[in-house]
């Protein structure tokens, strides 16, 4: 598996309305962060704050400063020590990746499903809670 590329796969995926955020999450927001906050509605995310409407991806979500013009476009969370669970959870299975075009996946992850899965688990422990599985 490798490391991740920032190439915003997930964050585009899934920035348009299939995140959600708990509610202490909203309402620390609320009280810490009212910048997030606004792009909340009825406890739900992303609105835009002056028409309420859905938006179409995640406004926290960024591209990166090229180093030159031929570099493939990278991303950055302009909230990442904020971010909702839902996107420090991301990815949580092999196949989950697989079916999203995740570019850590590499071929011997899909011949080792099992290997691949203990692999990501270690990656990402600092970022699931206690428990998680």
């Amino acid at each position: 598996m490798k490391e991740c590329n920032q190439c915003g796969k997930c964050c585009i995926k899934y920035g348009d309305g299939d995140l959600s955020a708990t509610k202490e999450e909203i309402d620390l927001w609320e009280i810490f962060n009212p910048e997030i906050f606004k792009f909340v509605k009825d406890n739900k995310i992303w609105f835009d704050p002056e028409s309420g409407l859905s938006l179409k991806g995640c406004p926290f979500l960024e591209i990166a400063p090229k180093i030159n013009s031929f570099a493939p476009n990278k991303y950055t969370c302009s909230i990442y020590l904020n971010r909702p669970e839902d996107c420090r959870h991301y990815p949580s299975l092999i196949p989950e990746m697989i079916r999203d075009e995740c570019e850590m996946i590499e071929v011997t992850d899909i011949q080792k499903p099992k290997q691949a899965q203990i692999k990501l688990d270690f990656l990402m422990q600092d970022s699931r809670p206690p428990g998680f599985s």
